[in-house]
């Protein structure tokens, strides 16, 4: 049918424009928080590329139910604007009428949000606190950045060092700042090197020296020594069984029906329950006065679209405390959206009736 066929055609159009800016503003958001916790120390420079990916799969399903919802707002007002719904409305299409061809362009991008928050979702959650746990466990060494000062993973030391080898096993002008307990001391050597020795890992300093102060009897030792050899702290990666929820996979969670998993459930489910029931309300909130050139229509969607996201936010906080169950929190939050949906397409379809039944009835009575 042609209002189908063309209500689909324009809306697959401005989603895609929608998408691809969408995915601009956010990559570039993410790319400058990834360069921000690279050079914080808090994982790899040559992990950042990587880490956009996971950030941007992680992310994808929220755009793509946004970008959706804008799509149909945006289609349907400007449907208003260029009077092609008075068209619609007095040939006897109804607002309802369009509930189908919109589910029938959008039901591919439900289906894909749905494969990512039940399945990619929790893997790229799982990756990325593996690669943010790999380089917190690295040793000591090998998380510096070469020509900067940079703390050991516990704290207890500060390091500098020019690396001189491809390995970064080598380094040369190596400093330590150590403070263990009353005890600081500083070491310089000229050179250092990683050695494993079993499952141990040692820095080898060769020709430097140790300065020691207590800083409770005011003692200073000073040493020098061709050969220092100090554990560099490798430590064991964390284990599956101390993973996050966010990173658990579907089945896992629903295997341990605990509050923790509950609540990541509800959020999972919930995006995807929540996209389908933004598209009803997205029908009924694109309605907007073609005598006004405004975009009051979509700034007040959007608004829609986020506190929808933040109470499906809150919901998960709730199930997750205790505070409720999944079951009540899913049906009380979008059972009350997708009734509140159906009362909006409800009243925007009595609402067209009335203003164009008398219009059509005016121009058949002269026949």
């Amino acid at each position: 049918m042609l209002f189908d066929s063309t209500l689909r055609r324009d809306l697959a159009r401005s989603f895609g424009a929608t998408l691809v800016v969408l995915l601009t503003i956010l990559l570039t958001m993410m790319l400058i928080r990834s360069l921000s916790l690279a050079a914080g120390g808090r994982i790899a420079p040559q992990d950042v590329a990587l880490l956009l990916g996971y950030l941007a799969l992680g992310v994808l399903p929220t755009m793509l139910a946004l970008s959706m919802f804008v799509a149909v707002v945006a289609t349907i007002g400007r449907m208003y604007r260029d009077s092609e719904m008075a068209i619609w409305f007095s040939s006897g299409v109804g607002v309802f009428r369009f509930v189908r061809p919109v589910l029938r362009t959008s039901w591919p991008v439900l289906v894909v949000v749905a494969v990512l928050m039940l399945f990619v979702g929790p893997w790229v959650n799982q990756r990325r606190v593996d690669l943010q746990d790999r380089f917190e466990r690295r040793s000591d060494l090998s998380r510096v950045t070469p020509g900067q000062f940079q703390s050991s993973s516990d704290g207890s030391r500060v390091f500098f060092i020019e690396r001189d080898s491809e390995d970064g096993r080598t380094g040369r002008n190596v400093f330590i700042l150590s403070s263990l307990g009353d005890t600081e001391s500083v070491t310089t050597a000229r050179t250092g090197r990683i050695e494993i020795e079993g499952d141990e890992r040692f820095l080898l300093l060769d020709r430097g020296q140790r300065n020691e102060r207590n800083n409770l009897t005011r003692e200073k030792t000073l040493s020098r020594f061709d050969a220092y050899k100090v554990t560099a702290g490798e430590r064991v990666l964390t284990r599956t069984d101390n993973l996050p929820p966010k990173a658990r996979p579907t089945i896992e969670l629903l295997q341990t029906p605990n509050a923790a998993s509950q609540g990541e459930l509800v959020w999972r489910l919930g995006l995807v329950l929540g996209g389908a029931n933004m598209l009803l309300l997205a029908i009924g909130l694109g309605e907007t006065n073609p005598r006004r050139a405004s975009n009051w229509n979509l700034l007040f969607a959007l608004l829609s679209f986020v506190v929808y996201y933040n109470i499906i936010n809150l919901s998960q906080a709730w199930v997750a405390g205790g505070k409720l169950g999944m079951g009540v929190a899913l049906l009380a939050t979008h059972g009350s959206a997708f009734a509140l949906a159906l009362v909006l397409l409800w009243w925007r379809d009595n609402g067209n009736i009335r203003r164009w039944r008398p219009a059509r009835a005016a121009t058949a009575s002269p026949a």
